[in-house]
Parts: structure tokens; C-alpha cells; sequence
């Protein structure tokens, strides 16, 4: 994948091209109140919404000192490599990504740890 990333006044937007499906994606995540944050995923003209809870704990479990928005940014690069934006649940909490996919904890953690 080929990655563009480009801060915002309002929040962290990742554009990468997924050269799988030939598509441009667009990541938008955006603070909410208290632990909840607003993900907005873009593709092939069309958007779907999120609301992600990231508790302090579940920062520091998957995350290991990463911000909120890089953890969520590389969830949803993981849901998204899995399964198309609109399967993904509209409001959620982070750990609940583990209960679909096994692989989500051990494999978040070795991306994170990666791009330090």
C-alpha cells in the first residue's frame, strides 16, 4: 500500500491506495467526547461513520504509547484489509475488533511497534 499521510485542522486523515482492490481510501479520525472518536472511512465516492471507544487501558494494551488516533488508524487499515467499510459495526469499543479476528492483538501491535 502506498501511503500519503496529511494532518487536519480537524482531527488525522490517512489517504493510502490499496493496489488489491485498486481503490483510494481515505481514514478521517476525528475527537469526540471523552474516549469516543469519530472515524470516517471514504472510498470510491461513498462514506461510512464510526464511533470507537479507546479507554486509556485499551490505549495503553494496544497501543503501548501510541495516540489514539494512530491506533485507530491502523485498526481500521486492519478491519479494512478483512472486510469492506460497510461491514464494519457503526460504534464499538477497540477490544471488540479481537472477538471477530484473533490475529487483531498480536498483529496491532508488531504495526505499531513498526512504525515507531
Amino acid at each position: 500500500m502506498d501511503e500519503t499521510i496529511a494532518a487536519a485542522a480537524s482531527g488525522y486523515v490517512e489517504r493510502h491506495e490499496d493496489s488489491r482492490r485498486g481503490k483510494t481510501m481515505e481514514i478521517h479520525v476525528s475527537g469526540g467526547d471523552r474516549d469516543d472518536y469519530v472515524v470516517e472511512v471514504k472510498e470510491s465516492g461513498s462514506a461510512t461513520r464510526h464511533v470507537v471507544t479507546v479507554s486509556p487501558a485499551a490505549l495503553e494494551h494496544y497501543g503501548g504509547g501510541a495516540t489514539a488516533e494512530r491506533l485507530l488508524k491502523e485498526s481500521f487499515r486492519f478491519l479494512l484489509e478483512r472486510e469492506p467499510k460497510e461491514a464494519i459495526l457503526g460504534r464499538f469499543e477497540i477490544a471488540v475488533i479481537g472477538r471477530y479476528f484473533s490475529e487483531y492483538e498480536a498483529e496491532i501491535r508488531r504495526r505499531i511497534s513498526s512504525e515507531s
